[in-house]
């Protein structure tokens, strides 16, 4: 290679200067093709270069010129067929620079230097160099010179200057095709989404169902003893464990009833004491008791005409039953302190999370009272019964808390699937919360399955479940549902090798002990999720160890 005298300090500013504005340009534009033809366009300027190119490879692995500046058009006649590819292929497949001081002397440049043309009075030089990312060679950065006379030119200058354009180049080429491949994938990830919403959205929206969420046959079975007993008269008793919507169903059926125009009246009986739930449902007269400083409707005279909702009715006491069970059969009552009879006409919709019958037979529960509530039963199913309509309710929960947040988030695929996984011995209730606490700690716009809090070991069913029993009690066929505590699935023995003649407790120290006691990896060789773990360990009394 020619050498003469090395560059001055002044060339190497301005290489510095070069960077610095090449640098700004590629920041500065999501616009790729415009970008690498401004950086030919500063190579001009500080590197004298008669033409310059980008070559990157395509999808199928091929070379394809992405911007060129000053490259003669009958050099590129046609598909670029004069464009050196031999010898761009050559630096790409070998990641190493090409500096070819004569082109005349080079063979992979002969068609470039004859479709180009020179000066009889001046040499032309090509130098190639690599462009990289972190893991290959994504295509090359060229660049023609043109000298004249008997001047000689230090080309490892340019070689190094070039090189630190390529990686600049490297690096912004490989930031926009991940910005594609997201696109690509938040695209996918939302059409499929959208399959799924269509998949689980009820075929025949139902008129004052709109609120209860659910596509399952569960739940179409409600919807369809809702859409039948609701134009009658009939007390209708909602039975089902806690947190299953038993009140959304109880509105449902006063919309759908001809008293839809008259007041809904809602009562939680476990909430209040007798003394006082007397005085809630039937009102009180003045000077009554201390307090009682004028005279008040009780919810019956509120509701007259419409719908009285008492939800949790098998927590109200015996004595209060024999004057809740008077007003049933007659219609009427007397306000406390009061003389004066009162005619009510009231709907009665009744709700329990109790086993009635097992309260009947140990005396807890008037049995005339329960033939009058228990007309006809409608029992909502756990979650756990309709697992198919968890991504319906989540998307649903995640709307309204975007409603009310003004954000914009949604589920990914594999956080759908997470949430189908999970237990929710709370029911839509504990839904709800997880979904809104997931949304509530989520950076980004997508909840990911690893923002769900039962992948961090941080899921309140597990805190909980101690408190809640350990036992599963399922009814019987042809029971009528209570509320069973739901025990935590057990743990699979066939999942572990050699552990078939081990108990559950000990599959699963034997797991812990493999995972080096990190829940979410013995969960993983178990076939189980973290929460269901959780579960576990604290159903079998198995304290956690630090290693």
């Amino acid at each position: 290679m020619p050498r003469s005298d090395a560059h001055s300090p002044s060339d190497a500013a301005l290489s510095l200067v070069g960077i610095y504005e090449i640098s700004k340009i590629l920041g500065s534009t999501l616009n790729l093709a415009a970008a690498l033809h401004d950086v030919l366009n500063i190579l001009a300027a500080f590197l004298q270069m008669r033409c310059g190119a980008v070559v990157l490879l395509n999808p199928e692995r091929k070379l394809e010129l992405t911007a060129r500046e000053g490259v003669p058009a009958t050099m590129l006649g046609g598909a670029s067929a004069s464009y050196p590819f031999a010898a761009v292929e050559k630096v790409v497949s070998s990641a190493i620079p090409l500096v070819a001081v004569d082109v005349t002397k080079e063979p992979l440049l002969a068609n470039y230097v004859a479709a180009a043309g020179t000066l009889d009075d001046e040499s032309v030089s090509f130098v190639c160099v690599p462009i990289k990312t972190a893991e290959r060679t994504i295509g090359a950065l060229s660049v023609e010179r043109s000298w004249g006379g008997d001047s000689r030119h230090i080309f490892e200058h340019d070689v190094r200057f070039l090189n630190m354009v390529a990686t600049m180049v490297g690096q912004t080429v490989a930031l926009h095709q991940k910005i594609a491949a997201d696109r690509e994938t938040l695209i996918a990830d939302n059409a499929r989404l959208q399959k799924l919403a269509s998949d689980v959205k009820p075929t025949v929206p139902v008129h004052g169902l709109e609120d209860v969420v659910g596509s399952s046959p569960a739940m179409v079975e409600v919807f369809a003893q809702v859409q039948q007993a609701a134009p009658t008269k009939v007390t209708v008793l909602l039975r089902g464990e806690s947190g299953t919507g038993k009140e959304l169903v109880a509105r449902a059926v006063h919309i759908l009833s001809p008293r839809s125009k008259k007041p809904f009246i809602k009562v939680n009986c476990a909430a209040l004491s007798e003394s006082l739930l007397e005085s809630e449902l039937f009102g009180h007269e003045k000077g009554a008791f201390t307090g009682a400083t004028q005279e008040r409707k009780g919810r019956f005279e509120l509701a007259h005409g419409g719908t009285l909702f008492l939800d949790e009715i098998g927590e109200i006491s015996p004595a209060f039953q024999a004057k809740l069970l008077r007003v049933l059969q007659e219609g009427e009552f007397e306000r406390v302190g009061g003389t004066r009879t009162i005619k009510v006409d009231v709907r009665l919709i009744a709700a329990t999370n109790r086993d009635l019958e097992a309260a009947v037979n140990k005396g807890d529960f008037r049995a005339d009272l329960y033939f009058r509530i228990n007309v006809v039963p409608i029992r909502l199913p756990p979650l756990r019964e309709r697992r198919g309509d968890i991504p319906l309710l989540a998307m649903y929960f995640l709307k309204l808390f975007n409603e009310e947040n003004r954000r914009e988030l949604s589920f990914s695929e594999e956080a759908l699937h997470g949430l189908r996984d999970c237990f929710f011995p709370g029911n839509v209730r504990e839904l709800e919360n997880c979904v809104w606490r997931s949304a509530t700690m989520t950076r980004g716009r997508v909840i990911r399955a690893d923002d769900l809090f039962c992948h961090r070991n941080s899921c309140l069913s597990a805190t909980l479940w101690p408190r809640q029993g350990a036992t599963v009690a399922e009814p019987a066929a042809g029971a009528p549902p209570s509320a069973p505590a739901v025990a935590p699935p057990a743990v699979p023995a066939a999942d572990t090798a050699g552990a078939d003649d081990l108990s559950e407790k000990d599959r699963l120290i034997q797991a812990m002990e493999r995972s080096g006691w990190v829940q979410a990896k013995a969960a993983r060789l178990l076939g189980l999720t973290p929460r269901q773990i959780g579960y576990a360990l604290k159903k079998q009394g198995i304290e956690l160890r630090r290693l």
